[in-house]
């Protein structure tokens, strides 16, 4: 059985000369939470692959709620749900059992017209690998799935957006121009600029060093503070998790833990009661 969530305290851990993070909300309240204030849930969310001797349960069951406005970091040992859990809450990935749902719309009951359309118009994403079009300008990757949709981008939000992850001198520059960090905060910035309900980001560090990695994660905690956006990341990066607000820990295709407001170190303590397979030590 996955373990019970307990009530997350309010947020007290802040950098230096910080401003310390709004209050943290643990799954068990989240749940119960006004059906207005979530961005994305799953409700007895399970993922089978196989059949008989051969099957494999990647989700089990899993139930969780993501608040608008929330920075929720993903984790688990490899092979553990975490990649699987966000492809389904995201429509990227079908369920074979259970409900998930983007704001107040059942995405598991979707035909693929109208999935396809959600996914377009409310949710956003950032992948590892980037995925930018060599051949297009940075501004015309960031408003490129707005121009496929027939839609004019909001130039002040879009200006907003730019600015919030600095690149307004690189606007015109292909990506080859660019280098591996200023690429993935045009996808940063693809994702913001349609203002989607919600944003998920799949190891949106994974490619990058140590100091790329940390600007990106920057600009997604400054969209979160500044900007009201809502993510969901997928990670095995303790830094990388410490920004967010609240952590989720999978392990055999359930969540089986969380911190609220983790630090690195918190996040890296909690990870080594794993042990090699993925089970809780």
């Amino acid at each position: 059985m996955p373990a019970q969530s307990l009530p997350c305290p309010p947020a007290s851990r802040a950098g230096p000369g910080s401003e310390p993070r709004r209050t943290c909300v643990s799954t068990a309240t989240a749940v119960d939470a006004p059906q207005q204030t979530i961005a994305a849930r799953a409700q007895g969310l399970t993922k089978a692959y196989g059949s008989g001797e051969t099957r494999v349960v990647a989700l089990d069951a899993v139930q969780v709620s993501v608040r608008r406005g929330e920075f929720v970091a993903i984790m688990g040992p490899s092979g553990s749900g975490e990649s699987t859990l966000m492809h389904c809450l995201a429509g990227l990935d079908t369920a074979t059992s259970g409900h998930a749902f983007i704001g107040e719309t059942e995405i598991t009951r979707l035909k693929d017209k109208h999935l396809t359309q959600l996914r377009r118009d409310k949710i956003g994403f950032i992948f590892q690998a980037f995925n930018l079009l060599p051949t297009l300008t940075a501004l015309e990757n960031i408003t490129l799935p707005m121009d496929i949709a027939g839609r004019k981008p909001d130039q002040a939000w879009l200006d907003t957006v730019i600015d919030t992850v600095g690149l307004r001198d690189r606007l015109k520059h292909r990506p080859t121009e660019l280098s591996g960090g200023q690429q993935q905060r045009v996808a940063c910035a693809r994702a913001l600029a349609s203002r989607p309900e919600i944003i998920f980001a799949d190891e949106p560090t994974g490619n990058l060093d140590s100091r790329a990695g940390a600007e990106v994660l920057g600009f997604l905690r400054s969209s979160v503070d500044n900007l009201g956006q809502t993510i969901v990341m997928v990670t095995h990066d303790p830094v990388a998790a410490s920004h967010a607000d609240r952590v989720l820990f999978l392990a055999d295709g359930q969540v089986v833990d969380e911190l609220c407001d983790p630090s690195a170190d918190s996040v890296l303590d909690l990870m080594r009661t794993f042990d090699g397979a993925g089970r809780r030590s």
